[in-house]
């Protein structure tokens, strides 16, 4: 595979880890809010996983299916530690703005050796990315 369509591949996998857990986040709090909030932000990884999908498609490669380890792991905390009596608000949103920290460094890293085209693309999912991380941000802030 392309060393540019392996990068997409990965940043596929590090957004479908976000995708997951805040799937998994919605169903596991109990505060309607929450859950609104998290459904939005795992609609916004759907929306950055479609579009880098479409390029690794029309390049004919296969789209990965899967996440990482350190995503499984970071979700497999969160709820460990809501299970133990934590708030478990508080357990997933922090768990969750440290995903939005790694997508956020992992499309900027890739922006620096991507070719003009998949920079294009991913600068076009920089905003959306960055609204979802001052969003987690925020709310962090708030639970705290």
């Amino acid at each position: 595979m392309d060393p540019a369509m392996s990068r997409l591949n990965e940043l596929i996998e590090i957004t479908r880890d976000g995708q997951r857990f805040y799937q998994r986040a919605a169903n596991e709090v109990h505060d309607n809010e929450l859950q609104g909030v998290f459904r939005d932000m795992a609609q916004a990884k759907t929306h950055v996983i479609q579009a880098l999908s479409v390029k690794l498609s029309a390049h004919d490669e296969q789209v990965s299916q899967g996440g990482t380890f350190a995503g499984k792991m970071r979700q497999l905390f969160a709820e460990t530690r809501s299970r133990l009596g934590g708030d478990s608000r508080v357990a997933y949103v922090d768990q969750l703005e440290e995903i939005e920290d790694r997508i956020l460094k992992a499309f900027e890293d890739a922006l620096d050796d991507a070719d003009a085209e998949t920079r294009a693309l991913l600068a076009s999912e920089l905003p959306r990315l960055r609204a979802c991380h001052e969003r987690m941000q925020r709310l962090k802030h708030s639970l705290h």
